[in-house]
């Protein structure tokens, strides 16, 4: 899972690298985000500035945004073979934050 979601996190890099008005959206938010997998596994980082430096094992104290999942939702959110959007809709994915930090969460798939 970790090499996953550090291959999701270099294409977001590279994205927002590209894209300015994700650099400008982006611009000045700081947000510590936690992943927590259904099977025990807990993992984090932090977005600064519209970058993310690497994925941390473990989760956090007071994350702004809390993503809890399984492993194969996750695996298929990555691929593109699933939608946040429906993944959250059918219970798939479960998230935990303020509205306008979700709706940021999109950037990343």
């Amino acid at each position: 899972m970790r090499e996953e979601l550090e291959a999701l996190v270099a294409r977001f890099n590279a994205k927002a690298v590209e894209d300015p008005r994700i650099r400008t959206e982006l611009e000045g938010i700081v947000r510590t985000v936690v992943l927590d997998l259904k099977d025990g596994t807990k993992f984090h980082f932090v977005l600064k500035d519209a970058h993310v430096d690497g994925i941390l094992d473990g989760g956090v104290e007071r994350p702004d945004v809390t993503i809890i999942s399984d492993p194969a939702t996750v695996r298929g959110l990555i691929a593109g073979e699933i939608g946040p959007f429906k993944a959250y809709a059918t219970g798939k994915l479960k998230v935990k934050g303020d509205i306008e930090d979700l709706l940021r969460f999109r950037k990343f798939f």
